[in-house]
Order: structure tokens, then sequence, then C-alpha cells
């Protein structure tokens, strides 16, 4: 069997109560993470331009996107979800494969969910299959994809929401292993924004999960694709990534071991690359008054991967030209937590990042590139603060907060959610609890409803 067949073959097989306690409680938590950033993105109108072009689309009334009574085709309201969910890079990180994955099963699970009238535990099934799809896909070329300048995001994304709408479908094996084959010659997603400052980084999940429900419905339709994408000779990983795969590894105790207990939920909205830096940082200055003034030297020793994004080229780091740029630049986001004392949506809105005084400490941040010890998203961080009076602080972290090591507390999401929806109300309080039980639920229909509901009341400028 090829590597496709293996995962359509499992996925097709898996029941609910196949899947442990953990690992389902571990899906709600990410599906809320996703829900709460596709709230937050709708009220920052972030990505404005992809929820018009979804509207536009229009189509029969499958499904609504989050946040909105509209009804659209549920491949239309996969372009919107996938944006939202990533509008703000607040959403979670699987840091093997270095990928978005609520970004992309979200938008397939509850817009094809609501099409085919799914229930919970239906749903919460098919977004764990999409976690694991997306996370060993990926996992299985360790930054080859961003090596190649390939958003890994996408290229792995559009086969986890093939795989997710398969599964809600109830198509057999062979027409899954199609829907897999089908959606990879989708995938893509090029990284150059990161030399532009452009936003076409938060279309990706959206362009992914749309084409990944297309995929599985050309699939259903009769349509044929390759069973060899990924492993092929002109498959996905020989294509479209610029390191060896490990093959084996994708379909490697597949249903034994979980990747979505893996998943990383973000405390700063910005690239999981330069978070474990911010937070030996914070360390570092953690029981310390610091005036940024007296600053006179920050090092930061960084992952060589790490560094050929969030580091080089230092000018453009240094003086970002847009919102997107900044959330990619360590030196610019290490000194507005030096400066602000944290890091939040706020600190990457247009006025802040124009602030010269940012500008002129991230000026002062040096990265020593350390030697490639496992995956740039997993290593541990170092930074060393020198100060005007001569004192040395220096902060260590194993690996970065929010991670399998460090996890997020329930407290701590719940305080998130909160923040990205609006602030405390009767309806974000629900609307959390409804995703918490998505499980229990008879359908998506009161979980839409409710984020409606959140919007409507969320304070004026939001």
């Amino acid at each position: 069997m090829t590597v496709a067949q293996e995962l359509a073959s499992w996925a097709v097989a898996l029941r609910p109560q196949d899947i442990p306690v953990d690992v389902q409680e571990a899906a709600c938590r990410h599906l809320l993470d996703g829900v709460a950033n596709a709230v937050g993105s709708r009220l920052s109108h972030v990505v404005d331009p992809a929820l018009v072009v979804a509207e536009a689309l229009g189509g029969p009334e499958e499904a609504a996107t989050l946040g909105s009574p509209v009804r659209l085709s549920a491949p239309a309201a996969a372009l919107a979800a996938g944006a939202l969910v990533h509008g703000l890079d607040f959403d979670d990180t699987h840091a093997g494969g270095l990928v978005h994955a609520t970004a992309v099963v979200l938008p397939a699970a509850f817009s094809v969910g609501q099409q085919v009238g799914a229930t919970g535990v239906e749903v919460v099934t098919a977004a764990t299959i999409g976690y694991e799809v997306v996370c060993r896909v990926a996992a299985a070329v360790p930054h080859g994809f961003h090596a190649r300048g390939v958003h890994a995001t996408h290229a792995a994304g559009t086969l986890a929401a093939a795989a997710v709408t398969a599964r809600l479908l109830g198509l057999d094996e062979a027409t899954s292993t199609n829907a897999l084959g089908i959606a990879g010659s989708s995938s893509g997603g090029l990284l150059e924004f990161l030399d532009t400052g452009s936003s076409t980084k938060q279309l990706h999940p959206g362009t992914a999960s749309m084409a990944g429900v297309l995929a599985a419905r050309l699939a259903a339709a009769g349509a044929s694709g390759p069973a060899s994408v990924l492993e092929g000779r002109y498959g996905l990983w020989a294509t479209l990534s610029d390191r060896p795969a490990d093959v084996a590894s994708c379909t490697k105790d597949l249903g034994v071991s979980w990747e979505t207990l893996a998943l990383t939920l973000k405390p700063y909205p910005a690239c999981q690359l330069l978070h474990v830096t911010l937070d030996a940082a914070d360390a570092a200055v953690a029981g310390h008054d610091v005036d940024p003034d007296d600053v006179v030297e920050v090092v930061a020793h960084v992952h060589p991967d790490s560094a050929s994004i969030v580091c080089e080229p230092v000018v453009d780091k240094i003086n970002p030209r847009s919102t997107y740029d900044a959330k990619f630049s360590l030196p610019w986001s290490l000194a507005a937590l030096l400066i602000d004392g944290s890091v939040t949506v706020a600190t990457y809105s247009p006025e802040s990042i124009a602030r010269p005084e940012v500008a002129r400490l991230a000026m002062r941040v040096r990265t020593v590139v350390t030697r490639p010890l496992g995956v740039a998203a997993d290593a541990p961080g170092h930074v060393e603060i020198r100060l005007a009076d001569g004192r040395l602080l220096r902060g260590d972290v194993t690996s970065s907060v929010g991670g399998p090591a460090s996890p997020m507390s329930d407290a701590t999401l719940d305080d998130k959610v909160l923040g990205l929806c609006g602030g405390d109300s009767a309806e974000v309080c629900a609307l959390t609890e409804s995703v918490r039980a998505l499980s229990s639920a008879i359908d998506l229909v009161r979980l839409h409803d409710l984020a409606v509901d959140v919007v409507r009341v969320a304070p004026e400028g939001r």
C-alpha cells in the first residue's frame, strides 16, 4: 500500500471509540482555540477580502462561517473559515511539521459537517483524522517545505482537508485515496510574503481547505488521483520539499501514537519560530526592573531553520513594513516585549509597528545561530541581555510555552478566548462550553448560532 492508501484505510475504519479520551479532549481544545481565532479575526477585519470573495461565490446554502449567519457552499465557507482561523497568526502549531493544523482542519470539519448534518462526535472524529494527516505529512520532511520556499500548512493542509471531507461524506477507502491524490495537485503556498510584507500567508489555510473539500467532491464524482501522491517520483515530498522524506514515519503507529497531543497552543500572535526566544527573554528579565533605554545589547541564540525566517534579512526585520512583517521579526518582537512587557494582538497594530523606539531597540538585538538540534519549533531558547550598569541577564527555556512539555492551562486558554472574542460575556462563555462539549452535540447549529451572538455583542472597535 502507498502512504495515501494507508492513511485512507485507517481514516475510513476509525471509530469514535478508537480515539482515546485525552485525544478527543485535545481535539476539542484546539477547535476551541480555532473558533476563538476565527471570531477574533472577524472582529479585527484582518481577512475581510477573503470573506468578501467567499460570500460572492455563494452557492447552495450548505454552511455558515463562524460569526456570520450567511450560508454559503461548503467550499466557499471553508475558504472563509481557513482565513479567519489563521488571520491573526495566533492559531496552533505542530512543531515537528511546522504546520498550523486547526487552520486547515476546522474549516473542512465545520463546513462539510454542516453540509451533511453531522453530529458533534462525527465532527470531532473527522477533525482528529485531519490533525493526524496534516501533522504526519508535514513532519515526514521536517522544515523541508519551508526550505524549498513553500508554506507547509498549505502543502500538507490540502490533504488534511480532503481526508476530513472524505470521512464526513462517508467515502470508501478507494475514493478517499483518490481524494488525497487529487488534493496533492493543489498543494503549494509560497513563502515570498516574507520578502514583501504582504498578507498571502493569511489566505493559505483558506485556499488549502477549499481545495481539499473540492478534491473529495471530485473523487466522489468519479475523478481519480495518484495513490502515490506523497512518496511518488513527482509526489508532494519529492516536488515541494527540499529535504528527503522519512516515508515510514508518516504512518508509523497510526492510531496508537497521536500527533494531536503534540500540538502547541500559541501564547503570542506571531510566528511560532520566535516564541521560544520571547519566553527566554521573559525569563531573563523576570524579577528585574529593566529600563529599555539601559539595554546595551540583546543576544538571542536561534536554531538555523528559525534564523532564516525570523532573523534575516536584518534590515527588513528591524523595520517591519506591515503587521505580518512584524509577526515574522524576532528582533522587532523581542524589542516590543522588552518595552511593553508583553506581546499581544495590539503589539502588531499599524500604530504599534511604526514606533521608532521599538526599531531602535531592535537594532541592538543580535542573533547567534546554534547547532541544529531537533526541529526549529521545538528548540530551546537562550537570551542574554547586557545592561548599561554592567549586569548580564540570562534567560533559558527548554521549549516554548504552550507545547506538550509546557501545556497551556484551561484557565489560560479561556483567557485567550475571552481576549479574542471581545471580553467576558454570557455569549462567550456559552460558546466556550459548546465547543468543549462538542462530542455530545447533536449538530453544529447551536455552536454557529452562539458564534454569531458573540460577534453581535462584542464591543465596538474590536
